[in-house]
């Protein structure tokens, strides 16, 4: 695919988390909803239930935004099931939920589909968050490492076997590494984290992981899994010698993390450094006009970047069944991209704001949502 550069304001803007109506896949689910007086957290004042299903790495942010947008909104209440990614999709495709919460944008066979519930501009994918994935490890005694692409790629390839193994010694000199089993640990679900992770090695350690990019971890490998975000960081923390890749906000304070070879040195996890990484990004062509879809560049050299990043959507219709539905959404959303709604998420997520660049941009799309005539 064919893109342009970001730039690094809108690029620092790329944040996500979804939106999408059940009753645009022609369910009436969501309740009525009503204009009133502006709230500076929503926009408009509305009821009704929006239910969604989706990215467990947004859990802690959509707390966050349910708990704000309820608290300004009485008598509205968002639903959130944290099933992974895949699962937000597929909801947000079979009409089984109202929104989407995607840590990858929709694939080109997702976008063809979804113009059969959305209207003709299809699904928007609206960046909402943005967060490194921390490459995390439960060696005692050890809180910090370095880590390249390759190395990695091994290690959750299963070829490299314990924590001493040379190359692992080769690039912390001066620590002491244990004779200590390595145990990868994977995601069991379609996971857009996994989606990220595996888009990451596929780019910059091609030569070691062979296996294309996807949701699905690669059946050949062998390992520990759980499911979700949560279950993974679980596994983990219980089990001496075991490593896995989670969103940071889930592992901080719990885990041994990796810094990772950018060029020539060693960038340390921070939302800063991961928003800096997708300064590369360049907007996905064959979408709709309003859609903010972005290819992050996995191998960029940019001093202080974080590579292994993952930006999160919601994903929302171009069209709703009705007016009610679409206001809903549309307060939500705007909600969610506002200062306020960046703020809630950036405190209980350690996510990276949105710039204004593309939370303006955000904004002007999700205002195109509208009902069927």
């Amino acid at each position: 695919m064919k893109a342009t550069h970001f730039g690094r304001n809108a690029a620092i803007a790329v944040i996500a988390a979804g939106a999408l109506a059940l009753t645009a896949c022609g369910s009436d689910n969501a309740t009525g909803t009503t204009a009133g007086t502006q709230s500076a957290a929503s926009g408009t004042k509305v009821t009704g239930t929006l239910t969604g299903v989706g990215s467990s790495a947004q859990g802690a942010a959509m707390d966050a935004w349910k708990a704000g947008f309820s608290a300004a909104n009485q008598g509205a209440t968002v639903q959130y099931s944290p099933d992974g990614s895949g699962a937000g999709r597929k909801a947000i495709l079979d009409g089984s939920a109202q929104f989407g919460g995607s840590d990858a944008y929709l694939k080109d066979e997702e976008y063809a589909t979804s113009k059969e519930k959305c209207g003709p501009e299809g699904a928007l994918n609206i960046p909402v968050y943005i967060s490194p994935i921390a490459v995390a490890f439960n060696v005692p005694g050890i809180t910090e490492l370095k880590l390249d692409a390759a190395t990695v790629a091994k290690i959750f390839r299963g070829e490299i076997a314990n924590w001493n193994d040379p190359a692992i010694a080769a690039l912390n000199e001066g620590v002491t590494l244990p004779d200590l089993k390595v145990t990868p640990v994977n995601r069991s679900d379609d996971s857009g984290t996994t989606t990220n992770f595996t888009d990451y090695l596929a780019a910059a350690a091609p030569e070691v992981w062979t296996d294309k990019a996807s949701g699905v971890w690669p059946e050949s490998l062998k390992g520990e899994n759980a499911k979700g975000t949560s279950g993974v960081v679980k596994t983990v923390t219980d089990t001496p010698g075991a490593v896995t890749y989670a969103d940071d906000s889930a592992v901080s304070g719990k885990l041994g993390t990796a810094q990772i070879k950018v060029g020539s040195s060693f960038t340390t996890i921070s939302a800063d450094a991961a928003a800096k990484a997708v300064d590369a990004g360049s907007p996905v062509e064959g979408r709709g006009a309003n859609d903010l879809s972005i290819k992050l560049d996995r191998k960029t050299e940019a001093e202080g970047a974080y590579p292994i990043v993952l930006v999160s959507f919601h994903v929302v219709c171009s069209t709703y069944e009705t007016k009610e539905v679409a206001d809903l959404v549309k307060a939500f959303e705007t909600y969610v991209v506002s200062d306020e709604g960046q703020k809630t998420a950036a405190d209980a997520a350690k996510s990276a704001p949105l710039s204004k660049t593309l939370q303006d941009k955000a904004k002007a799309a999700i205002e195109t949502i509208k009902a069927k005539a």
